[in-house]
């Protein structure tokens, strides 16, 4: 397909943030990324408003380690004392690939498959258009293309299931509704690999609150023209 790009993904430390454990100001985070955070790597490596990124599969390649610091939060008066549990060396090769917004009717003119697949090629090769983090800002990462599969991992022999966890979150830009829903699912790893659904595809979803969708007007804040160049 032209619309689907591979990369690898990896940092020292990585904070994929269990919102059960941020009732106390502290923060533990989840043994596998989000498909929310992938989305969010792959969104900083090239995204426009007339697409979305689905994420399809994702590879764990190193060990699930788990690695407690001791951090200073700012909170409402002065600083805090906490403990982040963040996970260490962690490594994925991930497989998505874009849709157009059906939802932008104002952005047809750049349903350009070709045009994105490459541009989103180009960018991944330079390391991504904005800077890359695994889960939280503190946790720097970097990227570059890789073919899917290749290399050894270190649960290609391993299955494993985790239960119910956070999935994403509907915005109103993507979903085309005035409001804002947080999706849940039960990801399975199978020898390595964890097969994402789709945000259509969750069992589970809560609606948040409302939001409305911000406007794109061409020739005000989006040019087609600047686009192609």
């Amino acid at each position: 397909m032209k619309n689907e790009i591979t990369y690898r993904v990896w940092g020292r430390n990585a904070l994929f943030t269990d919102p059960v454990t941020k009732i106390g100001g502290e923060k533990s985070s989840l043994q596998i990324p989000t498909p929310q955070s992938i989305k969010g790597i792959t969104e900083s490596i090239y995204w426009k408003p007339s697409i979305i990124w689905i994420v399809d599969e994702i590879r764990i390649m190193n060990p699930i380690q788990m690695e407690g610091k001791g951090v200073r939060p700012v909170g409402y008066v002065g600083n805090d004392l906490a403990r982040y549990t963040y996970l260490r060396d962690m490594e994925y090769q991930v497989r998505v690939h874009f849709v157009f917004n059906k939802n932008r009717p104002e952005l047809k003119e750049d349903w350009n498959e070709n045009k994105h697949y490459f541009i989103a090629l180009r960018s991944l090769k330079a390391g991504g258009r904005r800077d890359i983090f695994l889960g939280t800002r503190e946790c720097q990462a970097y990227v570059e293309p890789v073919e899917f599969g290749n290399g050894s991992g270190a649960y290609d022999e391993t299955d494993m299931d985790f239960g119910l966890q956070y999935h994403s979150i509907g915005y109103p830009d993507e979903t085309g509704e005035d409001g804002m829903v947080v999706r849940f699912w039960y990801p399975q790893m199978r020898k390595g690999r964890i097969k994402c659904l789709g945000p259509d595809e969750c069992p589970k979803e809560q609606f948040i609150r409302k939001a409305a969708r911000k406007t794109f007007s061409p020739q005000v804040n989006f040019s087609f023209a600047q686009e192609e160049g």
